[in-house]
C-alpha cells in the first residue's frame, strides 16, 4: 500500500507523536508512507525514522483549500491508496479532497476527548478509548474502531538512564516527579496547577515539569509560589525537550494524562493519572479498568488534597512505587505497545480501501458534516469577538 499520513499539528503532543511513530511502523510492515504536515519540532522525529515529509503551510485555514490541494497532488503523484488524517480537520480535508473524488480511501483517527459532532460519519474512524468508540457508534458513524495510543516499548525502556537530566537541570538527589505535557489551557492546566500546589505540601519531594506552551507564565507564577511557600526548590521547570525520554526515566514518580501517561508506564513509573475539576487517581490494578474503558484522564475530584495524598502514598513506600512501576510496564507491553497497534492500522487501511457507502448517503454526509463546520465556525467567531475563544481544539474536551 501507499498511504499518506497527515498529523494534525507538529509541536509536542500526543496524537502526532502517535501519528509519526505508527507511520514508521506500518512502514517497516513493508508499506510506502509518505507524512504530510506543517513545519514544527517533530518534523525532525519524522527525518529520524526516515520517513519522506511533504510540508504544507503552518498559517492556513482550518480545514484548507491550499492543503487539499497539495493532497491530490500528492495523491496523484504517487498513486497513494489511503489518506490518513488525525484529528477532525485533517480528516476533512482528506474526505472532502481525494476521499470525494475517488483518488485515495480517507481515513482518520481522533484521540481527543470526543468526536466534534460534524465530523463526516461514513469515513472509518479509529478512536482511543471504548467510551469513546461506543459514543461515536451511537452517532451513527458507519464503522468506528478502537486503537488505543501506542507506546514505542522498545524505545520507551527502563533502561534509558536519566542520570543527565538530572545534572542538567540540577535536580536534587531525593525523590522526583515528572511531567511531561504541554502547557495549554484546556484539560492540562488544572493538573499542573494542583500539581505545584500539592508538591509545595510534601517534604523531600521534587516536580520537574517539562514542556512549554501558552500557559507557561502562569505556570511559572504557580511554580514559584508553591517554592517560596515550601521554602525550597521544589517546583523546576524545564522548557520542552525534542526527546523527553530521559526526563520520564528519571523519575521516580509520574504525573500524566493520556499519551504522556501511557509513555511514563512504559518507562517502569508509577502513575498518578490527573484531569479536569479536581481530577486525580492512582494507577493500581483496581482503578486500571476505568482508564481502559474511559481513557487515561477524569473529570472532577477532590482536588489538591487528593493528589497530594496519592504522591505522599508513593513518596512513602519504595516497595509500592517498585510493584505499581512493574505493573505498568507489563500493561503497556502487553496491551498498548506500537507493534500490535501497526498490525491493526495496516489492517484498517485494508478496510479502509474496501470500505463503500451509497453515492445518496455519502451526498447526506456531506451536506450534514459541512453545514455543521460552518455552524462550528460562526460560534468561533462569535466567541472570538467575545474574548471567549477556546485555545484548544473543538473536540478538546467531552
Amino acid at each position: 500500500m501507499r498511504v499518506v499520513v497527515y498529523p494534525h499539528a507538529m509541536e509536542l503532543g500526543g496524537s502526532q507523536m502517535n501519528a509519526i511513530q505508527l507511520a514508521a511502523a506500518v512502514r517497516d510492515r513493508g508499506h510506502e508512507v509518505v507524512v504530510v504536515s506543517e513545519p514544527g519540532e517533530l518534523v525532525s522525529l519524522v527525518r529520524d525514522y526516515g520517513l519522506e515529509h511533504v510540508e504544507i503551510p503552518l498559517e492556513r485555514s482550518r480545514p484548507s483549500r491550499r492543503v487539499v490541494g497539495v493532497l491530490d497532488r500528492v495523491v496523484k503523484e504517487r498513486g497513494i491508496d489511503v489518506v490518513h488524517g488525525y484529528e477532525w480537520p485533517p480528516a476533512f480535508e482528506a474526505f472532502y479532497g481525494p476521499g470525494l473524488r475517488g483518488a485515495a480511501a480517507p481515513i482518520a483517527t481522533v484521540m481527543s476527548m470526543s468526536v466534534v459532532p460534524f465530523f463526516p460519519r461514513t469515513i472509518p474512524l479509529i478512536v482511543g478509548t471504548e467510551e469513546i468508540r461506543a459514543e461515536a457508534v451511537a452517532a451513527g458513524h458507519h464503522r468506528v474502531t478502537l486503537l488505543e495510543p501506542p507506546v514505542d516499548t522498545d524505545a520507551d525502556h527502563p533502561d534509558v538512564s536519566g542520570a543527565e537530566f538530572r545534572k542538567e537541570y540540577d535536580l536534587h538527589d531525593g525523590l522526583l516527579i515528572v511531567m511531561v505535557t504541554r502547557l495549554v489551557p484546556d484539560l492540562k492546566r488544572p493538573g499542573l496547577l494542583a500539581a505545584c500546589d500539592a508538591v509545595a505540601e510534601l517534604d523531600g519531594v521534587q516536580l520537574a515539569i517539562v514542556g512549554d506552551g501558552p500557559c507557561r507564565d502562569e505556570i511559572a507564577e504557580r511554580a514559584a509560589a508553591a517554592n517560596a511557600r515550601a521554602g525550597r526548590r521544589a517546583v523546576v521547570m524545564t522548557g520542552a525537550l525534542s526527546d523527553p525520554r530521559p526526563a520520564y526515566a528519571a523519575a521516580d514518580i509520574s504525573i500524566g494524562m493520556g499519551g504522556s501517561a501511557l509513555r511514563a508506564l512504559s518507562f517502569g513509573k508509577p502513575l498518578v493519572v490527573v484531569g479536569e475539576d479536581g481530577f486525580s487517581e492512582l494507577l493500581t490494578p483496581e482503578t486500571l479498568p476505568r482508564f481502559l474503558s474511559a481513557g487515561w484522564f477524569g473529570i472532577g475530584g477532590d482536588g489538591v488534597p487528593a493528589l497530594r495524598e496519592a504522591l505522599r502514598r508513593l513518596s512513602e513506600s519504595s516497595s509500592l512505587r517498585a510493584e505499581l512501576g512493574e505493573f505498568g510496564r507489563k500493561l503497556v507491553v502487553d496491551r498498548f505497545s506500537l507493534r500490535r497497534a501497526a498490525e491493526l492500522q495496516e489492517s484498517e487501511y485494508e478496510a479502509a480501501m474496501a470500505f463503500r457507502t451509497s453515492g445518496g448517503v455519502r451526498a447526506l454526509d456531506v451536506v450534514r458534516s459541512a453545514s455543521g463546520l460552518a455552524t462550528y465556525k460562526v460560534k468561533r467567531k462569535i466567541s472570538r469577538l467575545r474574548g471567549r475563544l477556546v485555545v484548544d481544539d473543538a473536540n478538546a474536551r467531552r
